[in-house]
């Protein structure tokens, strides 16, 4: 992979190769990731700021804490990763036409998972699986890929405890890759590149 400070001002870094475990592992371990439609070469980014969560920083709202001493959802991992992929795969998102999670890309992070380095989180109403996310994890950090939610605040309902589980596992930083709405409002923010490659490079096993 070219050095991740070559990227573009968008972040793009490079288009080709594949999505081998090899490539896919030496791509993490470097601040990149991909990210493409169905109708086009791979693409590999490492955009500049980066959009992360520190656990410390995690922002759990009043209603979000009465869900979770109430119990609302049953919270399980690596149990479905299949089904969640999935899910993240081919749910309906306001304001998004198709999905970037492609065939490929689903086959590829699935054969992650099959090594230990893919994970996923489950959020179950009853038997029925309402939420999830998934992502990869090298050492102390963690680098978070997509989510969906069937059901209101499910997704939210994972990610907390799942940053929770994290935290008391001794991981230092969520990678949340480009700056969204929902996960800002967790506590995520924005910081410099360089910051973020610094931070992985010493954390990541």
């Amino acid at each position: 992979m070219p050095s991740p400070e070559l990227a573009d001002p968008d972040g793009l870094l490079a288009i080709g190769g594949d999505l081998s475990a090899e490539r896919l592992i030496n791509a993490y371990k470097n601040g990149i990731f991909p990210w493409f439609n169905e109708d086009e070469q791979i693409m590999w980014w490492s955009p500049d700021p980066r959009f992360v969560l520190f656990p410390d920083d995690l922002i759990v709202s009043t209603s979000m804490r009465k869900l979770i001493r109430k119990n609302a959802y049953n919270v399980t991992f690596n149990k479905a990763f299949k089904a969640v992929i999935n899910a993240c795969k081919t749910i309906k998102r306001k304001g998004e036409q198709g999905t970037w999670i492609t065939d490929q890309m689903e086959k590829a992070y699935t054969d992650l998972h099959k090594l230990g380095i893919a994970h996923s989180v489950e959020v179950w109403d009853g038997e029925n699986l309402v939420g999830g996310l998934y992502g990869i994890r090298f050492g102390k950090i963690y680098f978070g890929e997509s989510m969906f939610s069937k059901k209101s605040n499910a997704s939210k309902f994972g990610f907390i405890r799942w940053v929770e589980k994290l935290k008391n596992e001794g991981v230092v930083l969520l990678d949340c890759q480009i700056a969204n709405d929902h996960v800002r409002s967790l506590g995520a923010s924005e910081i410099p590149r360089k910051d973020f490659l610094r931070i992985i490079r010493e954390n990541i096993d």
